[in-house]
């Protein structure tokens, strides 16, 4: 009579899916500290820092695009967003191109103000940075 081996479970392919699931939820949860979707070149500042926090409404405007939490949107889906906010004294964070033209500018400022969201930041970089 032959000798039987004892089956074992080969666990190298089990180890192989654990890192791969690893190595996913590391890189995606690293990177979304904050929701950008325009790359803006802001003008600096020795203002101090403010602590950034997810209640946070992110607001970014460039020459010929605006964007709101990360999403590009029109002047006037901007105010739909603006309208739906129900508290007012929530902080609004407002990204701008040094190059953007001012009327832009007072274009997302009045819209701010219309909707009464007074708690208002305008980002810039820290001086001697770029």
């Amino acid at each position: 009579m032959k000798r039987r081996e004892a089956l074992g479970l080969d666990l190298t392919p089990v180890i192989d899916v654990v890192f791969i699931l690893l190595i996913f939820f590391i890189v995606t949860s690293v990177f979304k500290k904050e929701e950008l979707a325009l790359m803006l070149d802001l003008p600096t500042s020795n203002a101090k820092e403010m602590e950034i926090k997810e209640e946070q409404v992110f607001i970014e405007l460039n020459q010929n695009k605006l964007a709101i939490k990360g999403i590009e949107v029109s002047f006037e889906s901007l105010e739909d967003n603006l309208k739906a906010i129900k508290n007012k004294n929530k902080p609004v964070i407002v990204r701008i191109d040094k190059k953007v033209e001012y009327q832009r500018v007072v274009k997302v400022l009045d819209l701010l103000q219309k909707y009464d969201l007074t708690n208002l930041a305008l980002v810039t970089n820290e001086e001697g940075k770029k």
